[in-house]
């Protein structure tokens, strides 16, 4: 019954107003129906955890935002005011691999995503997601370079005019497993847009490694592959069942609300119900996440390593360890652990905004501490690695 009555409710609260996110409310949309977290566990802080070994990998970047691997001995960093940086054998190279002169780095907005075509030995392509300025207005573009062995050349854009902003760009982009490039876009503060078919703000998108809309995706003839995202900043499959889990960021305003950060579980075709549904709400058509934190945890780059989900988070500062099993069609969460956090906003680390496991099996976390939102420790922003000698 209780969602019967919601989803009749809800067309009747998307009456228009003419005030905007920032005083609280969205236009054409009333405050959204906020259920229950949807996780059963209580989060634990663990600020020295001891199974793992953690050393300084690379140095001194400046707001580092996504890590891809090119080999054993290579690997590319993106700097969010426009430049590529390669490493090689462990040493970060002085000169950038490749400076993206477009890049228009404001707020959270600049050089953000990074993903390496699933061919890369015999289709040598970088795929970046940046935020560029147009007739004077904001937006984010993924565009797709040939990697020549000692810069990137300009191949193709990919998808362009999705919408920017200071803040809410989404910016992540990975393939996967079935070889089609995901990206993740925010609502750049209108969260409306999450609920327009014909806005590519707040969406995860799909497309061939080419740039085209595959014959599967949900929508005929559209490269969404799932809605009502407010701002998805990491993408990661299971390694067992292929499952795509996404993290979100959760209000910092709107509606008079904050927190309720996300992780989902990413359904073809999902409408994952911002603005009008948020947590546990169990309104149909919506579908709820799998968990919902009730204090910020803007969480970020994310990755399975050794079974366990591996969440970069920032004003939280925490490296979330999640403990997932499978419950019918679903996913149950057994465990939440927050690693290298002393509480809710304090970490050893400072803002994580990536994590990514190397060809070596070792996991990489990258911090953020230079973001204008941190406090900077020596040596950041830097990339730490994990390991685990007890397995």
């Amino acid at each position: 019954m209780r969602t019967k009555v919601f989803g009749l409710l809800l067309p009747m609260v998307l009456i228009f107003t003419s005030c905007n996110a920032q005083n609280g409310e969205v236009p054409g949309f009333g405050s959204p129906v906020v259920g229950d977290p949807p996780q059963r566990v209580e989060d634990t802080f663990i600020p020295e955890p001891g199974e793992y070994i953690v050393e300084t990998w690379i140095e001194n970047l400046r707001i580092p935002w996504a890590l891809v691997f090119l080999s054993d001995e290579k690997a590319l960093v993106t700097e969010r005011a426009g430049r590529i940086r390669l490493i090689e054998n462990g040493i970060l190279r002085d000169e950038p691999y490749k400076v993206i002169d477009d890049v228009e780095h404001v707020g959270e907005g600049g050089l953000m995503g990074l993903a390496v075509h699933p061919e890369y030995t015999t289709q040598p392509y970088l795929y970046v997601m940046y935020t560029y300025r147009a007739d004077g207005s904001l937006y984010n573009r993924v565009a797709r370079y040939r990697d020549t062995g000692t810069t990137l050349e300009f191949d193709r854009v990919i998808v362009e005019q999705i919408p920017g902003h200071s803040v809410h760009d989404g910016g992540r982009i990975a393939f996967g497993p079935d070889g089609m490039l995901y990206v993740c876009t925010g609502d750049v503060w209108q969260a409306q847009i999450a609920q327009d078919m014909d806005n590519l703000g707040g969406k995860i998108l799909r497309y061939t490694p080419d740039g085209d809309i595959p014959g599967d995706n949900p929508f005929e003839n559209s490269p969404v592959y799932s809605l009502g995202h407010r701002n998805s900043q990491g993408l990661a499959w299971h390694p067992e069942t292929g499952s795509l889990f996404s993290s979100e960021h959760g209000p910092s305003g709107e509606f008079g609300l904050r927190g309720k950060d996300i992780i989902n579980v990413i359904e073809k075709g999902g409408n994952y119900g911002w603005p009008l549904v948020l947590g546990g709400a169990n309104v149909e058509p919506y579908l709820d996440p799998v968990i919902m934190w009730m204090r910020a945890t803007p969480p970020s780059g994310m990755t399975f390593w050794n079974g366990r989900l591996y969440v970069a988070t920032l004003r939280s500062q925490a490296l979330v360890r999640i403990d997932l099993e499978r419950a019918g069609d679903g996913y149950e969460v057994v465990a939440i652990d927050r690693l290298f956090a002393n509480d809710w906003f304090s970490g050893v680390y400072g803002r994580l905004r990536d994590s990514v496991v190397g060809p070596d099996g070792a996991l990489y976390v990258l911090t953020n501490n230079r973001d204008g939102r941190g406090s900077p420790r020596s040596g950041d922003d830097r990339i730490l690695r994990l390991t685990n000698p007890n397995l």
